[in-house]
């Protein structure tokens, strides 16, 4: 699934300007602390998260993130936008829940690509 196809899937809306909306996903992970996301995700994935600040865009941009999904609709300030924008890292907000778009997301095909943490 492409960015644009995601985009409509979910009922997002796009907030960035700079994204590249053909990358393909090839899965999902859903996380609010950022550690996980470094020690766990896989590339090209979606990331779900609640998490509005700058750090979400600078964590993605190392863990070669395809996106950044928020979910229940929350908007990151005009920071976050804008950083996402220099980095090309798609921004998209979602009405949905976490849980939610983890169930939509899965049933269209997208594996989990969260790794287990090791201790």
């Amino acid at each position: 699934m492409n960015i644009k196809n995601l985009i409509k899937f979910i009922d997002g809306d796009l907030l960035t300007k700079s994204a590249d909306l053909t990358r393909e996903i090839k899965g999902g992970c859903g996380a609010d602390l950022m550690s996980d996301v470094l020690a766990s995700i896989q590339p090209n994935a979606v990331l779900l998260t609640g998490l509005c600040n700058p750090q979400v865009v600078r964590t993605a941009q190392m863990s070669d993130v395809a996106a950044i999904i928020f979910v229940r609709g929350k908007k990151p300030p005009q920071e976050t936008i804008d950083l996402a924008n220099e980095e090309g890292i798609p921004l998209i907000t979602s009405p949905f829940g976490m849980f939610e778009l983890s169930g939509r997301l899965y049933l269209a095909g997208l594996p989990s690509l969260e790794q287990p943490i090791s201790e």
